[in-house]
C-alpha cells in the first residue's frame, strides 16, 4: 500500500473533542480536517463505532481520515455512547438510543464553521450496520453511505443465526464484545473522571448473551434495526461493499435488488477488511480510498466523477483453486452488470440423483444421513479476517460424513454470479433437525473446494417467525438459498452437493441425534449461470491501495495465532483451539501500552450433542507510566435437551489489584434449536 504524505490541502487532527448531546451526555470524537476549513468549509464523513478511536483501531482510523482531510474532508470518527472516552453506558448493538445519539450528532456536525453541512457515514461491520440503520431514520444532513460488510437484516444474515440454525460465532461475538466493553477510558483525556466513568461501566456491564439468547425467533428485536423491513425509508444513495470470503456478502445484493435510490454494490474476493488495507486478504487489494473518493465527491460536492456512469454491481468471480486455509491473493478478473437482478444470469437446473447431479430425473430413492456431529471442522470461519486458518480446508474429509451429489466432468466451463438454490424432499426421524448443504467443486484428483453453502433448522422451513416441530417420518419439501458466490468451474472437474446433518464448529447441534432422509430424484440444484461478457473486459481498472501516513507504534511483542482440531479415538470427542496472541505495542504519541489475547475452545462428542460445550477467554491489558488496568473475561457455554447453560465471569484489575468482580450463570430455554 502507497503512503501519501503530500495532500491537495493541509490536514490538521483535533485529538479530542466532545459532542455535546440533549440529555446532557458528552461522546468523544477524534477529528482531522483541512487547516483552513473553517474559511473554506468541507463535508464531514463519519465512522460511528464502539471500537474506539483512541487506541485499538487508531491506526488504521489515521492513515483512513488523514487522506480524507487531505483531500477537502473532514473525517470523524465518534465513540458510541458508553465506549472509549464517551459517557453513558452501552447496553446492546443497534439500541434506538445508538441511532438517536447519531442523529444529534450529525446535526452539530453540520453545524460546525469547518462544515458545508453535508455529510456522508462510512463504517464497516458495526458502523456498516448503523449507516444503514441511521439512513433509516432519513436525517437532513446525511447526504451519502458506505457501507461495508453489514446486512439489511440482523436475523437472518448477521452472526447470531443462519438459516435458523445457531451460530457459534453468536457466543464468541458475545464474549468478545462483552470483554470490549470492560476497556478502560483513558486518563489522559479524562483525568480523575475516568475512574469513575470505568467502575459505572464495570457495574453495569451488559452480558449481551442473555438478552440475545432471549430470542431465538425473528421477532420484533431482530426486525428493529433490519432496513429490509422497509427498504423505502432509506432515501439517500448506498455504495455496499463486502467480500466473498466475508460473512456478510449476501446483502450486497439484496440492496442493490430492493433499494430505490442511487445505489452501488461491489464484491471483492477479501475478508472483513477493508479492501485498500494489507490486511485485506485474499487479495488484490485495491485503491479503495480513492474510490470513496470520487463517491463523496459526487454526492457530497456535486462533483462529476462518473462513479455513477458505471455498472451498478462490480464482482470479483474467482478462478479455481486448490482448497486452502490461506490465500494471499484469489485468482480471477472483475466482471459487472449494470443492473440487479441481472437478466444475463440465467439459471441452469440439475436433478440430485442417486450419487449423481444430472439434468435428467432418475426415479426416486430415500436416502439417510446421520452425520458424525464433528462434521464441519473444515468449515473455517463466519466472517472469516482471513487470516490463515480462517478459510475453508479441502472438504474430502467432510464429504465423507455427507450424502454427495456429484456431476459428470465438465465439457465447458460454467461460470456462476449470484445465490445458487438447493430444493430437497426431506424427512426426519426427530421434531427438530438441521442440515447443510455444500457446493464444492471437485478436482480430477479429488481435492474438493467450498464455492457456497447454506443451512437451514428445519423447524423454520416455513419462516423463522413461527418455527414448527417436525413430524417423524412426514416429508417436506424445502429450499435453502446458498450464500451469493462468483465462481468458475473448469472443465474437467466436477459440480458436487454434499449434504449432511451436522456443521460443527460453526452451528450449535440439534437436542438429539437426527436421521435426515433426502429424496433423490425429488429434489433439485439451480445454479446462477453468467456467460462472459465484452464489457468486462473494458471495466475501468481499480487505482493501486493508498492512504495516509500511518500512527507510529512501538512493538513489544508480534502477535500470534495457533488453530488446531485433535480427535480422541477412544472417546470420539472432538477438540478445536483458536489461540489468538493479538501482541503488545506502545502507541508513540500518546504512550499508551496496549496488548490483548484469547483462547477458544470447542469440544464436541461424536454422537451426543449433549456432549458440546464451548469456552471462550479474552484479555487486554492498558499501561501508561505507573497507570496500569487490565481485565480477563471467561464464558462457558453447554446445553442439555431444554435448556442453554452460560456461565461467564469479568474480573478487572487496576495496578494488579482486583477492583470487580461480575459472574452470571443463566439458562435459557431452548425454542427448537
Amino acid at each position: 500500500m502507497k503512503i501519501v504524505t503530500d495532500f491537495p490541502r493541509k490536514v490538521r487532527e483535533i485529538e479530542n473533542v466532545f459532542i455535546p448531546l440533549s440529555d446532557g451526555t458528552q461522546l468523544s470524537a477524534r477529528i482531522w480536517l483541512p487547516e483552513d476549513a473553517e474559511t473554506d468549509p468541507v463535508p464531514a464523513i463519519l465512522e460511528y463505532t464502539p471500537y474506539r478511536k483512541r487506541d485499538w483501531i487508531s491506526a488504521r482510523d489515521t492513515a483512513t481520515y488523514r487522506y480524507y482531510a487531505g483531500h477537502g474532508y473532514a473525517g470523524v470518527r465518534v465513540d458510541l455512547r458508553g465506549t472509549g472516552e464517551s459517557d453513558g453506558l452501552l447496553v446492546d448493538e443497534y439500541a434506538k438510543q445508538e441511532q438517536d445519539d447519531c442523529l444529534e450528532v450529525l446535526a452539530w456536525l453540520a453545524k460546525q464553521p469547518w462544515c458545508t453541512g453535508a455529510c456522508g457515514m462510512i463504517g464497516i461491520s458495526w458502523g456498516g450496520f448503523n449507516g444503514l440503520q441511521v439512513a433509516a431514520r432519513n436525517p437532513p444532513e446525511l447526504k451519502a453511505v458506505v457501507s461495508l460488510c453489514s446486512t439489511d437484516d440482523r436475523y437472518r444474515d448477521d452472526i447470531h443465526y443462519i438459516g435458523g440454525c445457531l451460530l457459534l460465532r453468536k457466543i464468541t461475538w458475545a464474549e468478545e464484545m462483552t470483554s470490549e466493553l470492560t476497556y478502560a477510558p483513558d486518563p489522559a483525556l479524562l483525568g480523575e473522571r475516568w475512574r469513575e466513568m470505568w467502575l459505572r461501566r464495570l457495574e453495569n456491564l451488559p452480558l449481551l448473551l442473555d438478552n440475545w439468547l432471549e430470542h431465538q425467533r425473528r421477532d420484533a428485536y431482530w426486525k428493529h434495526g433490519s432496513v429490509c423491513e422497509d427498504y423505502s425509508s432509506i432515501s439517500c444513495p448506498v455504495y455496499a461493499v463486502s467480500g466473498w470470503t466475508d460473512g456478510y456478502t449476501n446483502a450486497v445484493p439484496r440492496l442493490l435488488s430492493k433499494l430505490s435510490v442511487p445505489r452501488k454494490g461491489l464484491v471483492g474476493p477479501w475478508g472483513h477488511h477493508y479492501p485498500h488495507v494489507p490486511e485485506a486478504f485474499p487479495g488484490p487489494q485495491i485503491g479503495f480510498l480513492q474510490e470513496c473518493l470520487r463517491w463523496w465527491d459526487h454526492w457530497l460536492k456535486g462533483k462529476d466523477t462518473g462513479v455513477m456512469d458505471e455498472p451498478m454491481y462490480r464482482a470479483w468471480l474467482c478462478e479455481p483453486v486448490r482448497p486452502k486455509t490461506f490465500y494471499s491473493e484469489r485468482p480471477g478478473r472483475w466482471v459487472a452488470e449494470p443492473s440487479w437482478p441481472s437478466p444475463h444470469i440465467q439459471p441452469q437446473h440439475f436433478t440430485l440423483n442417486v450419487g449423481t447431479l444430472s439434468s435428467t430425473q432418475e426415479p426416486e430413492a430415500e436416502l439417510q444421513i446421520r452425520s458424525p456431529l464433528h462434521t464441519g471442522a473444515a468449515a473455517g470461519r463466519f466472517s472469516a479476517w482471513a487470516y490463515p486458518g480462517d478459510m475453508p480446508a479441502d472438504q474430502r474429509e467432510e464429504d465423507g460424513k455427507s450424502l454427495c451429489f456429484d456431476s459428470e466432468p465438465l465439457e465447458t466451463r460454467i461460470e456462476i454470479l449470484g445465490a445458487p438454490v438447493v430444493e430437497l424432499d426431506v424427512s426426519s426421524n426427530k421434531p427438530v433437525a438441521q442440515i447443510c448443504i455444500r457446493l464444492n467443486d471437485v478436482a480430477p484428483d479429488g481435492a474438493s473446494t467450498r464455492v457456497s453453502y447454506g443451512l437451514l433448522n428445519l423447524t423454520h422451513r416455513d419462516g423463522h417467525e413461527m418455527p414448527t416441530e417436525l413430524e417423524p417420518g412426514r416429508r417436506y419439501k424445502i429450499r435453502v438459498q446458498l450464500k451469493e458466490s462468483a465462481y468458475a468451474f473448469p472443465p474437467g472437474n466436477r459440480i458436487r452437493v454434499a449434504v449432511s446433518s451436522a456443521y460443527w464448529p460453526f452451528v450449535w447441534p440439534t437436542p438429539e441425534p437426527a436421521t435426515v432422509s433426502v429424496f433423490a430424484g425429488a429434489s433439485k440444484l439451480e445454479l446462477p449461470t453468467r456467460h462472459p461478457r465484452l464489457e468486462d473486459e473494458h471495466l475501468k481498472p481499480f487505482l493501486p491501495p493508498e492512504a495516509g501516513p500511518l500512527e507510529q507504534s512501538t512493538v513489544h511483542r508480534e502477535g500470534s495465532t495457533r488453530e488446531t482440531t485433535t480427535r480422541d479415538l477412544v472417546t470420539g470427542e472432538t477438540t478445536y483451539v483458536l489461540a489468538r496472541d493479538n501482541g503488545s505495542k506502545t502507541i508513540d504519541h500518546i504512550g499508551l501500552e496496549i496488548e490483548s489475547g484469547k483462547l477458544d475452545t470447542f469440544k464436541i462428542g461424536e454422537d451426543d450433542p449433549l456432549t458440546a460445550t464451548i469456552d471462550i477467554e479474552n484479555w487486554h491489558r492498558q499501561a501508561r507510566d505507573e497507570w496500569e488496568v487490565h481485565t480477563k473475561s471467561h464464558t462457558s457455554f453447554r446445553a442439555t435437551e431444554t435448556e442453554f447453560i452460560i456461565e461467564a465471569r469479568v474480573d478487572a484489575f487496576e495496578g494488579g489489584n482486583l477492583l470487580v468482580s461480575r459472574k452470571w450463570n443463566i439458562k435459557k430455554n431452548r425454542d427448537l434449536i
